[in-house]
């Protein structure tokens, strides 16, 4: 086991380094038979060594780590780990707000596989930062955070800026936080926040460095960290090999982000099983989803109407890499299904939300990598029979997609659907949180793991805006768009500066209507009005003047097309309005949502609803703002 152990940590080494390559070659170093040969003339392994201060140290460790770059805003207490940056090459992004920070390691983290780094200040930079942590910690994502602090020494004074109780706050937000004791601690400290980000369920992790151990220096001899192993548990294998073995069960494969990193297998036990295979939010493009048995996302009434009919005729979900979250289920909507297998790498994740028949706590690509050792005992048939039926289904709800339903101003799903075909199979896409945001999950075709980013389960609104800058700023090849609504962009469009201030490409579209139209969705049935949904109407042609970005604007449905290739054809950030309507379209999520709701609420709260309806449904002077 200890081999495997080792075989998976270096593939995903060799995999993030590969992605990341471009930005790896740092102009100080050069490579001698595996060894790093510094220009002092130090040779030394992937560790660090030599007499340095803590800031340079932290520097080492993060090139030992492979960290692709560092983003974040210095400040008082890490100018000179800012400084070091410099000095070492190592590739950051000076961003605009702190918010951004987080959110664009998380982004890194989401295209590479490999933890992405931010480093910020106590205090403001900790506040600021903390949505990105916490959507990262919701979503699974590995992200290391390069903290400083004020002086906590005995007897330091009080009142120093930015001392407010930091490290309680990050523990809040992260997997784990490390404080560092003593400068000598600080490489192994890096080490083994990286390793922690990975290991298990993925997550975020903050090493925090009190501001006066960046000048301090050491003889440091750090030998490269010892590789962790991955969750594995036999006996839950071999019941979960007995389910499968029987070949009169009909086998459904729901893949969550934890297959992103499997696909090949993932694809293979599909093929294996004949199984239709469903994906989270997070898990969409594990399986390619032009594979004919790719049903696409969700398989409740709030996913792709092909998911729930080929669901609701398995016996067996196998559920790999999932946590079977809120907002991937629409408050858990999930179908009973006779016999449930949930595969996960954190145990406490294991049947919490869904009645599960067997749980085996595993990595996810080690469970499949052993289904397929053991694949003669699970083998079925090819079914053709079944892919046909997926594919004419499938293709029923293409055609749905693209056919316009709302005609007042531009259908938010034609857009999608005319957006995914525009930017091809290998550009990356950043969905932020609209009411639009699970037509994208129905209508984008994903074509491979590493495409596809939404903010599942914080919801954080603006994400999209600095993740896609910070994913486009390691992988400046790629094509990388931007669908965020004009509320999210009134939490973090000024960002797009960041984007014209390093000539970085990304296409930023923004769906206008004027208002959180996802709240009103939510609002208007229950209330029969709404509160507080109406937002401030921004010259958005004026803006991106402001910012140095292009413009362009698409107004009907009959523009679509054009529209998005006038701006994916236009050099450069290019900002694009989109006027559109939601009045006209059923949200599949939103009725699955509103059901569930209803049906767990006891009679009198039904008996009270039905009143507050009733009456303010005949009020002649309704007000909504």
């Amino acid at each position: 086991m200890e081999a495997l152990n080792r075989r998976f940590w270096m593939s995903a080494m060799t995999t993030a380094g590969t992605a990341a390559a471009s930005l790896l070659a740092q102009p100080r170093q050069a490579q001698a038979g595996g060894l790093m040969v510094d220009v002092r003339g130090t040779i030394r392994r992937d560790g660090v060594l030599g007499k340095m201060t803590g800031a340079q140290a932290i520097v080492a460790a993060l090139e030992c780590m492979r960290a692709p770059c560092v983003y974040g805003i210095p400040g008082a207490q890490n100018n000179e780990l800012w400084d070091a940056f410099k000095a070492a090459q190592l590739p950051y992004l000076l961003v605009s707000h702190e918010f951004s920070c987080s959110v664009m390691a998380d982004a890194a983290a989401r295209v590479t596989g490999w933890p992405g780094v931010y480093s910020v200040i106590p205090g403001p930079g900790i506040t600021n930062a903390m949505t990105g942590m916490g959507e990262a910690l919701l979503d699974s994502i590995p992200i290391v955070g390069i903290v400083t602090d004020v002086d906590t020494r005995p007897g330091a004074p009080i009142g120093q800026v930015h001392s407010l109780a930091n490290v309680p706050m990050l523990q809040s937000v992260n997997k784990h936080v490390f404080v560092a004791e003593h400068v000598s601690h600080l490489p192994a400290l890096v080490a083994d926040a990286f390793h922690t980000a990975m290991a298990g369920e993925p997550g975020p992790v903050a090493v925090v460095v009190p501001y006066y151990m960046m000048t301090e220096t050491f003889d440091f001899n750090m030998a490269p960290p010892p590789v962790p192993g991955v969750a594995w548990d036999e006996n839950a294998y071999a019941q979960a090999m007995t389910l499968l073995s029987d070949r009169s069960k009909r086998i459904g494969i729901y893949a969550g982000i934890g297959c992103q990193d499997a696909s090949a297998e993932l694809v293979a036990a599909a093929e294996l099983l004949q199984s239709p295979v469903a994906t989270s939010v997070s898990g969409k493009g594990s399986i390619p989803e032009s594979h004919p048995l790719s049903v696409g996302w969700g398989y409740g009434a709030y996913g792709t109407k092909t998911a729930e009919k080929r669901f609701s005729n398995v016996d067996v979900v196998l559920a790999i890499g999932v946590k079977y979250s809120e907002v991937s289920t629409a408050a858990y909507a999930v179908p009973e299904r006779p016999c449930l297998i949930h595969v996960d790498a954190n145990p406490k994740n294991i049947g919490r939300n869904v009645k599960t028949a067997v749980g085996v706590n595993a990595d996810s690509r080690v469970f499949l990598q052993r289904l397929l050792a053991d694949g003669a005992i699970i083998a079925r048939s090819t079914d053709a029979k079944l892919q046909r039926t997926i594919a004419r289904e499938r293709q029923s709800d293409h055609a749905e997609n693209h056919t316009p339903q709302v005609h007042q101003a531009v259908d938010p799903m034609v857009f999608l659907t005319e957006l995914n075909q525009a930017i091809g199979t290998e550009s990356m896409a950043f969905i932020d949180v609209t009411a639009a945001t699970h037509w994208a999950s129905e209508g984008f075709v994903v074509s491979g793991p590493r495409r596809y980013f939404a903010p599942a389960n914080n919801q954080s609104m603006g994400w999209a805006v600095p993740a896609s800058i910070g994913a486009q700023f390691i992988q400046p090849g790629r094509l990388t768009v931007c669908v965020t609504g004009d509320g999210c962009f009134l939490m973090s469009g000024m960002e797009i500066s960041t984007a014209a201030r390093t000539g970085l490409p990304v296409k930023f579209f923004i769906l206008d209507d004027g208002a959180y139209h996802y709240m009103q969705m939510l609002q208007e049935p229950v209330y029969r009005r709404t509160t507080a949904t109406e937002i401030a109407s921004i010259n958005h042609s004026a803006f991106a003047a402001a910012m140095g970005v292009a413009y362009n604007e698409i107004t009907t449905n009959q523009d679509i097309g054009a529209g998005i290739l006038r701006a994916l054809c236009t050099p450069g950030p290019v900002l694009t309005k989109i006027c559109v309507s939601y009045e006209g379209r059923d949200i599949r999520w939103l009725s699955a949502l509103r059901k569930k709701y209803l049906n767990r609420l006891d009679t009198d709260d039904k008996v009270r609803m039905a009143r507050r309806v009733v009456r303010r449904s005949i009020e002649i002077n309704k007000t909504n703002d």
